[in-house]
């Protein structure tokens, strides 16, 4: 019998299993990507929920030709939203958040500074507030005046997102499914151009959970390879796409960056890997072994 960390059967040198690792690093890169997309589309959608969330804006064009009309407009409009119950509060933003929502695409300079662009009013909402009868009276009030709700869009938005969640998900199970049937042909595979030596250790003794316990362990050391590599590629992907969406303006994209305890998880995928390994490599020489005469 070998001592602990040895093994009596020569499965170092068994070609079926050479492959293992490099099957499981790919399959911890892929689930460690996708869990990775479901926790960032999670942080990003509890973000549009609690910046956009019970909040409405109000733009107030300009009048042709009255460069004093505006502020004229905008009293109105606040007067307007004053004395409804449904407003908890109202606030003039300052022109120059008007100006960066077009920058992006005219630039900065004269042009932007003389374009006649409307007065942004920010409304925070009481509760179960009617936004639609809010809408007809600011419209009615102060005909030019758009009450944009971000409720309607944001409803898409997490639809999206939880679709895209359901199929990072979705892809996990895939990836794991997968990576348990490799490690069981591996096994299988193992046991059968080992049977003669398997054979040998029964003769002298050896138990059945003492001879699993030996694919077990070579499995596991390839599994602990190979989900360190996955898992490695995977971090320095998400750290690429950080660095190259470091410098986008673009508040509705999603910020590839993870917390502390989001990392840990993403850790903890070549651990459930070798789990899932080690028991998939157990079960399936137990089974070859009930088999033998």
């Amino acid at each position: 019998m070998s001592r602990r960390g040895q093994f009596d059967i020569p499965l170092r040198r068994d070609a079926t299993g050479r492959f293992l690792p490099w099957m499981i690093a790919l399959m911890v890169y892929l689930a460690a990507l996708a869990l990775a997309a479901a926790l960032v589309l999670s942080d990003l959608a509890r973000r549009w929920d609690a910046g956009l969330s019970g909040s409405v804006t109000i733009q107030v064009s300009p009048p042709a030709g009255d460069k004093g009309g505006l502020d004229r407009r905008v009293q109105q409009v606040l007067g307007v939203l004053s004395g409804s119950a449904e407003v908890v509060d109202a606030k003039t933003l300052p022109k120059e958040d008007a100006t960066r929502l077009v920058e992006p695409w005219l630039g900065q300079g004269a042009l932007v500074a003389e374009l006649p662009l409307p007065a942004l009013v920010d409304v925070r909402l009481a509760p179960g507030a009617d936004v639609d009868a809010l809408k007809k009276r600011v419209e009615a009030a102060v005909p030019g005046a758009v009450l944009e709700d971000p409720a309607r869009w944001l409803a898409d938005l997490r639809r999206l997102a939880t679709a895209v969640q359901a199929l990072a998900v979705a892809i996990i199970g895939l990836v794991g499914g997968a990576a348990v049937a490799t490690v069981i042909y591996a096994a299988a595979a193992g046991f059968a151009v080992h049977r003669s030596e398997v054979e040998l250790l029964h003769v002298i003794g050896a138990s059945d959970g003492y001879v699993a316990a030996q694919f077990q362990r070579h499995v596991l050391r390839l599994t602990l390879f190979g989900g360190g590599v996955g898992l490695g590629l995977a971090l320095l992907t998400l750290f690429g796409l950080a660095r190259a969406g470091r410098n986008l303006d673009a508040a509705l994209l999603p910020e590839v960056t993870l917390s502390p305890p989001q990392l840990a998880l993403l850790l903890a995928v070549p651990a459930v890997a070798c789990v899932l390994a080690a028991l998939a490599a157990r079960v399936t020489v137990m089974r070859a072994l009930g088999k033998l005469p």
